[in-house]
């Protein structure tokens, strides 16, 4: 967005990093970590699910603490621990379409994401409530795999490839208006599947109607807020923004526009909102120690606003910034847009 020229960085930096990966020397180390989240994870959701269980039985035994204290995991495994937050392995059922909350006005098909539903299921539930009761049937499509923008991010191309046409597939099989996807990482990667598979001959023209119907569930719920939030959620609030959902969708008003219709909330602005939180896809992973420079000056900036909550509205800044409060000792939640309105709902109620 910065290019005045309207030059798209993003389409030019995909191709070299697809020639720089067929040519640098990777480490078997890197190679095995990249196969197992790449290749075995991130397209198996109950894969995930199932790690996040362990996971969280990590959190729970006390394990997590001794290993952070004995700092004993090496540079990139250490990265992906220190990000993970805090977790509620409960998760609902999707196969069955959730019918409208009240007058149905449309219906609209959920993406539920790989690392957003097993690592942050909240956020996956608070956005179904939310859309329910802005009167919107929501279908889930069960075949939807991982949306290929982690894919993409290290230049595999042609897995991220294989995983669109699983989704259009799965997608454009469904009789909906839009498609809402609540991570703006995953939300750019659907939105420009048109450009993925450009060459592909029976793809380009799906991808193209598929695209038309991607939606970021800020920009659709600014424009289908048929229920305003009405119940009181005191607390002072800044939102950081994701580079992916600002720069690449251009959606940035949206959020503040929701944030501010919520009674009680005071939402105090970051001195530099377009800077990145150091997440920027699998950056943080692949460069934990630039990452963690960029995550400090953006918790400095957090830390100006006073806030007591944090709101963010993309999967990878979500653990990102949990592990920034962690590490800049901020007396402070995160949270992504839709649970603040879901939680004026219930405060209504």
């Amino acid at each position: 967005t910065a290019c005045p020229s309207g030059v798209q960085y993003g389409a030019l930096l995909e191709p070299a990093r697809e020639l720089v990966e067929h040519h640098r020397h990777v480490s078997p180390a890197e190679r095995v970590l990249r196969w197992v989240g790449l290749h075995q994870l991130m397209p198996y959701r109950q894969r995930l699910k199932l790690l996040a269980s362990a996971l969280w039985l990590y959190q729970k035994s006390g394990l997590q603490a001794l290993v952070r204290r004995m700092n004993i995991l090496p540079a990139h495994l250490r990265a992906m621990e220190a990000i993970m937050p805090p977790l509620t392995p409960r998760y609902v059922d999707y196969s069955t379409p959730a019918p409208a909350a009240g007058e149905r006005r449309g219906r609209v098909a959920f993406v539920i994401g790989c690392i957003q539903e097993a690592f942050l299921a909240p956020v996956n539930q608070a956005t179904r409530r939310v859309l329910r009761r802005n009167g919107f049937e929501i279908v889930t499509p069960m075949a939807q795999t991982c949306c290929g923008a982690a894919h993409a991010h290290v230049g595999e191309l042609d897995a991220a490839r294989a995983l669109a046409r699983r989704n259009i597939d799965a997608f454009l099989a469904e009789d909906v208006t839009a498609i809402i996807v609540n991570a703006g990482g995953c939300g750019l990667a659907l939105k420009e599947y048109p450009h993925l598979l450009k060459d592909d001959p029976i793809y380009a023209e799906r991808a193209q109607r598929f695209a038309a119907l991607v939606r970021d569930v800020n920009e659709f719920l600014a424009e289908n807020l048929h229920h305003p939030p009405r119940g009181e959620v005191r607390v002072r609030a800044t939102y950081v923004d994701s580079c992916h959902l600002r720069h690449g969708q251009r959606v940035s008003r949206q959020p503040r526009e929701l944030l501010r219709a919520v009674p009680g909330l005071e939402l105090v602005e970051l001195r530099q909102p377009d800077r990145c939180c150091g997440s920027a896809g699998v950056y943080n992973i692949a460069q934990p120690d630039i990452a963690d420079q960029v995550l400090d000056a953006k918790m400095k900036d957090v830390a100006s606003t006073g806030a007591t909550l944090v709101v963010t509205t993309n999967t990878g800044c979500h653990l990102q910034l949990v592990a920034g409060v962690r590490k800049a000792g901020l007396n402070a939640r995160v949270a992504h847009v839709v649970e603040v309105l879901d939680e004026s709902y219930r405060a209504e109620r």
